[in-house]
Order: structure tokens, then C-alpha cells, then sequence
């Protein structure tokens, strides 16, 4: 399969980038070295981004977008969460804000999703941010010219590929600090081409990452500890109901702090005003279900506490770990298990990586990880393992 190649406008480009405010990591050029010459070439790109949390893949995403509109395609960019969602539509507002692109958000938080997805078909949109909704309008994936996806190890393989199958020229662009054991298996035996990204930003510290069995003083005495610094403390648990019961025990021994709670059956206005608050500073504690595992930037927080921890998936507690670092702050992460906690389990194992590989950049190596435990699943098939 071949489609028209890219035009690469040297100095509007320049123009572009000079409103990215950091100085490109080597593994950030490389990257971007390696995806301008897939959309400049003939053959459409199928390729993995795989970056540790933090690392700018998002900046990596926004010059890809940024290519192709100029060269008049049609984009969609899909996130697995309506709160991620939200700060890339922001965050692309923030960047195309000069240049005029057509940008519209399709999410349940959203109102007119069909007006939008319907302006993007007509070729009135330039470019489509949601949830995974998108992956699943027959008419936005017929149309769509390039399709990115963020924090790809949170979609079903039916839901990021289906794309392939109404649009076989599509460009294709996966991004991920942990692919699941397919994707990478893809990457590894040259299916899918692959570029990592495991150089750090300036300034970031490693995450002090620690397990302990569950217990109420040391739970009081972690969020203590980083309220005392001036700091904001992530508190996730698996379960709504363990939220709520969390959230009432923080709010009474911290009865002169900020608590809230959130999960994704709250109403959207409230999930807006709440995230709203907490990255202002307006709340000190949010007691949280996995809703903010995925892209959330916030420097202020710079502890996380992770209860039930053994329930958690691999990738899942090395996003949610990614939370907290955001700055040149020290920051923690702890696990709790409750006190009959089986060792050797496969629960184990996977605490025993994350605390093992706590260095910067280190996701690569946690998926590697993952793929020993869990296998490397079907090649020809939706199976994982």
C-alpha cells in the first residue's frame, strides 16, 4: 500500500518548534527524527513510541499533528480517558492556537460529538481528541488520514486496530511507556517499527518507590510527610467503595487539610471542578480510582499511595506511579498490601519489578518484564496471552 509523502516546510516547522519551551532530549530528536522520515516517505507509518512518563512523546505527537494538517490531512488523536482527553484537547488548543487548525474534543463530557464528528468527515475538523468512542464512528475511521493513540496499553487490540480495516493507508502512531506484551512482541520481531525513548528530562529525580503491608499510622505518616513539604498527595485505591472509605478516613484525621475523592461515576462537571482544584492547590489530598492513571501533569504532587497494590496490572502501577516526579522534587511512591498478602504470587512478582526498576526511564524494562510473566500472546489473533 502507498500514499502521497509528507512535505516538510523547513521554516514554518522552525517556526513551530520554537514555541516548545524545553530543549529536546537525544532520544526525543531521535524519535522525531525517525517518524519525519516515516510520513515523508511513500509507505503509510505503523510505528511504536515507547517513552517513559514524563519524557515528551506527547510534544513528539503534537509536531506529527502538526505535519500532517499542513499538508492537509485529517487527525485523530484517541486517549483511554475522559481527563486525559481533556488536557490534550488543551494542550493542542494551547499549540495550534497560531495557525488556525479546526479542533474539536469528542468525549461523554462533551456536548455536539456528533456535529464534530460529522464537521471532521466533511473536512470542516482538522483535528478530532477523544475517547475511545472514536475508534468505533465507521465514518471518522474511513476519513481519517492519521490516527494516533495515546496510552495504548489501556485499549483493547479490536478498539486500536479497527482502523487498519476500514482504512488500510492509514498513518498509525501507538504511544506507551509500558506496551502490552503483543505490541511489543510486534516491535521486537520487526512488525511494527519502534522507537524508544529512555533518555531523561533535566532535573528529574528518580521515584523512592517502597512496598509495606497496609497500616493506618504509616498511612497518616506518608501524607503527613509531603503535606509538611507544601506538596499535594495522590491516594488510589481499585475500588469505589474503598474510596469512599479512604476518603472518609483521611478527611477525619486531616480535618485541616483539603480532601476530596474521585471516581468516573461522578457527574462531569464535578470531575472537571475537582481535577480543576486539585491542580491549582485548592485541594491537598485526592483520594482516587485508577481515573487519573493515564497523561495527568501535575508538579505540585509529589507523593503517591497506592492501596491494594497486588491488584493492580504491571503497566497500570508504573503509569500511576508516573503521577508523581513531574518536577525537580524528590517524590515517593508507596504500595500497600494487606496483611495476608501471599508471597510468590503473581501479584508479588509484579510489586518485586516495580521496585526494582525505579530509575528514570525505566519502562522498557518493565515491559520486558511484563512479557516473561504473562507471554508474548497471538500473532495473528486479538489474544494477549
Amino acid at each position: 500500500i502507498k500514499r502521497s509523502p509528507y512535505e516538510y516546510d523547513v521554516d514554518l516547522f522552525a517556526f513551530f518548534m520554537s514555541s516548545f519551551e524545553y530543549q529536546d532530549t537525544a532520544d526525543q530528536a531521535s524519535s522525531w527524527s525517525d517518524i519525519l522520515k516515516d510520513l515523508c516517505s511513500e509507505f503509510p507509518m505503523n510505528r511504536l513510541l515507547c517513552g517513559d512518563v514524563g519524557f515528551g512523546k506527547t510534544e513528539i505527537a503534537l509536531r506529527s499533528i502538526f505535519l500532517s494538517v499542513i499538508n492537509k490531512k485529517k487527525v485523530v488523536l484517541v486517549a483511554p480517558t475522559t481527563i486525559l482527553s481533556k488536557q490534550l484537547y488543551f494542550c493542542c488548543k494551547k499549540r495550534f492556537g497560531g495557525f488556525g487548525f479546526k479542533i474539536k474534543e469528542v468525549s461523554r463530557l462533551t456536548k455536539n460529538n456528533k456535529v464534530s464528528c460529522l464537521g471532521f468527515v466533511n473536512g470542516e475538523v482538522d483535528l478530532l481528541v477523544g475517547t475511545h468512542s472514536l475508534s468505533r464512528n465507521l465514518d471518522v475511521l474511513k476519513s481519517v488520514d492519521f490516527f494516533i493513540v495515546d496510552e495504548e496499553h489501556r485499549f483493547g487490540v479490536k478498539d486500536k486496530e479497527a482502523v487498519f480495516f476500514h482504512n488500510p493507508a492509514v498513518d498509525y502512531l501507538c504511544m506507551t511507556a509500558t506496551p502490552i506484551p503483543r505490541s511489543l512482541q510486534f516491535s521486537l520481531s520487526g512488525i511494527r517499527k519502534i522507537s524508544t525513548m529512555l533518555t531523561p528530562p533535566k532535573l528529574r529525580r528518580p521515584i523512592v518507590s517502597n512496598v509495606f503491608y497496609f497500616d493506618k499510622k504509616l498511612l497518616f505518616s506518608c501524607v503527613l510527610r509531603e503535606l509538611l513539604r507544601g506538596g499535594s498527595v495522590y491516594v488510589v485505591d481499585n475500588s469505589v467503595e474503598n474510596v469512599l472509605f479512604l476518603y472518609s478516613l483521611l478527611k477525619n484525621h486531616f480535618f485541616d487539610h483539603r480532601v476530596s475523592f474521585l471516581h468516573g461515576s461522578l457527574p462531569k462537571k464535578t470531575i472537571n471542578i475537582i481535577m480543576s482544584g486539585f491542580k491549582s492547590g485548592d485541594i491537598d489530598i485526592l483520594v482516587s480510582t485508577t481515573i487519573i492513571e493515564s497523561g495527568i501533569d501535575i508538579s505540585i504532587a509529589n507523593s503517591i499511595i497506592i492501596n491494594n497494590a497486588h491488584m493492580f496490572g504491571l503497566s497500570q502501577l508504573h503509569q500511576l506511579r508516573g503521577r508523581v516526579g513531574r518536577s525537580s522534587k524528590q517524590a515517593y511512591a508507596c504500595f500497600f498490601v494487606p496483611l495476608g498478602f501471599k508471597r510468590f504470587s503473581s501479584g508479588w512478582h509484579r510489586l518485586f519489578s516495580i521496585q526494582k526498576f525505579s530509575s528514570l526511564g525505566c519502562g522498557y524494562d518493565l515491559s520486558l518484564c511484563d512479557l516473561d510473566i504473562r507471554g508474548a500472546g497471538a500473532l495473528f489473533g486479538y489474544s494477549q496471552s
